[in-house]
């Protein structure tokens, strides 16, 4: 780690949506800790993990949540999104199902979680493209329409992966920055009105001798 990195900010909060299978726990094992099962057991509820980051001399705190894909848990997913920074939508290429999943998260997260959250879509599992059944330049052109980054993962090759958090930390980060500069200005403008408004200090009365 550079020694001349400056402190983070407060850790920006990630959380992963797709349906169950797409690979979501096999992509955050294999960027966290450099692992991969092709017998990866299914999230229950959520798992939690961290990852440090070096960002132009800012070292950050990536806290990501891996949710279960299991319809008998979606109601909880709330819990998990509604004050994340940004979500990672996970969808497997060879399941046209888990793509329009995607489209539903999305549609959920614009009406649960802020109005502004950052987001990303990883087409995952492209060491099995033989058997690819989605259209990437459709995903790609769906991806911008929403203002999300899209991009093509393998968590068994180790591809794309490290990419996808880099980027969505990135905009993370900036995004905090000029939310914490329009504050910071916004501030100064309300001091500069308050020493406006003081009162002119009186005259000074002159004694006669």
């Amino acid at each position: 780690m550079n020694m001349n990195a400056k402190a983070g900010p407060r850790p920006f909060k990630l959380v992963l949506l797709g349906d169950g299978r797409v690979g979501k726990t096999s992509l955050v094992l294999r960027y966290v800790d450099d692992v991969f099962s092709d017998s990866q057991t299914a999230t229950v509820q959520a798992s939690y993990l961290t990852k440090r980051l070096n960002i132009n001399g800012v070292v950050v705190t990536l806290s990501i949540w891996d949710t279960a894909g299991q319809e008998r848990f979606h109601a909880l997913g709330p819990i998990y999104y509604r004050d994340a920074d940004a979500a990672l939508l996970v969808y497997d290429i060879m399941d046209k199902d888990s793509f329009t999943r995607v489209r539903n998260w999305v549609k959920e997260l614009r009406q649960m979680a802020s109005k502004d959250i950052i987001l990303a879509i990883a087409a995952n599992k492209s060491d099995l493209v033989r058997s690819q059944k989605i259209d990437l330049q459709e995903a790609e052109r769906y991806a911008a329409s929403i203002g999300a980054k899209h991009f093509v993962t393998s968590a068994k090759l180790n591809t794309g992966i490290e990419q996808v958090f880099l980027d969505i930390t990135t905009r993370a980060l900036e995004k905090r920055k000029s939310s914490m500069e329009e504050f910071s200005s916004i501030q100064k403008r309300k001091g500069m009105v308050i020493v406006d408004e003081q009162p002119e200090s009186p005259p000074q009365s002159k004694c006669c001798s």
